[in-house]
């Protein structure tokens, strides 16, 4: 691939996981949620918005690791990607699970714009992934419980 398409590509790629573009973003959709309604579920949900979130970090964090690093071992699926069940944070925790979120963006999106990575070529230790799958898979991963934060925040009546 030339450097003008891997450049536009990239871009593209950067826009699709830090962008709002067809929805909000994961920043938007966090954005100002009560420390109150943190551990809150909505009837028949199994999950919190804090639980969303953290599970939301561990996958992407996998995903980078698993990108960069040839040695990682991933969680066991699917218990190793979730918090437990009963699991709970207080605003100290939830900031740290959005700012972890936002520093391991940061570290793929460095990655995409690592010229020394092909963003095509199956990885060696995977099973035909490339930089470009796994870029995709952040986004539609993210996109997904991001829907999923709002639509427990209108339940919890905290989303207009």
């Amino acid at each position: 691939m030339d450097q003008k398409t891997r450049a536009a590509l990239v871009k593209e790629l950067v826009s699709l996981l830090t962008e709002a573009n067809a929805h909000v973003t994961f920043e938007q959709a966090c954005a100002d949620v009560p420390t109150a309604l943190l551990n809150e579920r909505a009837p028949g949900l199994p999950y919190t918005i804090w639980q969303l979130a953290e599970h939301l970090r561990i996958a992407q964090l996998d995903i980078l690791e698993f990108s960069r690093n040839p040695a990682h071992k991933s969680p066991e699926w699917p218990v190793g990607y979730w918090p437990a069940p009963d699991a709970t944070t207080d605003e100290a925790g939830w900031q740290a699970t959005l700012a972890a979120i936002r520093h391991d963006q940061d570290e793929f999106v460095a990655l995409l714009h690592d010229e020394s990575v092909d963003l095509l070529e199956p990885f060696a230790h995977g099973t035909g992934q490339t930089l470009l799958r796994e870029a995709m898979l952040i986004a539609d991963h993210n996109a997904y419980h991001t829907g999923q934060i709002i639509l427990l925040r209108r339940l919890l009546h905290n989303w207009e």
